[in-house]
């Protein structure tokens, strides 16, 4: 499955008026791990969310197959892409919300025990999104980690095949990564006056 699928991303850069056989082709491949992946991500939201997992995963395809087909170059490469463009779909849901609650609390986002240790921070996806962001400035390796684990739901095996290092290297990443994300996140006691 792996060797048609990089072959059908590959047929996808010349396509033309194929494209739409080849999209429909890719779709099959892919969406039990793309629900997977959407599913992952809705764990971590807060109960009553809005967007459902079939929601996210069709935004995000609508978004990745008009504008990234032509530079996909494996299944594990596609699933990276396809994990960061959910992450933006989250992102960009919240900022609209937000928005139209100025005021108000933002998207709330539970994670759990995996980004920091002990007991399960409640945070908002936009303060996550901008320590990522904050972090890839510190190690772009270690926010890539970081992103794939939490938002993708991937594996330390699957983190590593996908940015072709060892799981060892994803481990070292990983434990650095949470430990940076636990104290940026972490409840800011209040200034002394």
């Amino acid at each position: 499955m792996s060797g048609d699928l990089t072959s059908l991303l590959h047929s996808l850069q010349t396509a033309g008026e194929d494209a739409d056989g080849i999209t429909a082709q890719l779709t099959e491949l892919l969406y039990p791990e793309l629900k997977r992946i959407a599913r992952s991500l809705m764990r971590r939201e807060r109960e009553g969310h809005t967007l459902q997992p079939t929601a996210i995963l069709h935004e995000a395809f609508v978004r990745m197959v008009g504008t990234s087909g032509d530079s996909w170059q494996d299944r594990s490469h596609f699933l990276g892409v396809a994990t960061r463009v959910m992450r933006q779909v989250l992102v960009d849901h919240a900022r609209r919300r937000q928005a139209a609650k100025r005021g108000n609390d933002g998207v709330r986002v539970t994670l759990d025990e995996q980004v920091a240790s002990g007991d399960p921070l409640s945070l908002d996806i936009l303060a996550l999104d901008q320590a990522l962001e904050r972090y890839a400035q510190l190690d772009p390796r270690g926010a890539r980690v970081a992103e794939l684990r939490i938002f993708g739901g991937l594996t330390v095996p699957e983190t590593a095949a996908h940015l072709g290092v060892s799981a060892r290297t994803v481990d070292g990443d990983w434990a650095v990564a949470r430990m940076w994300l636990a104290r940026e996140l972490a409840p800011q006691p209040p200034a002394a006056q």
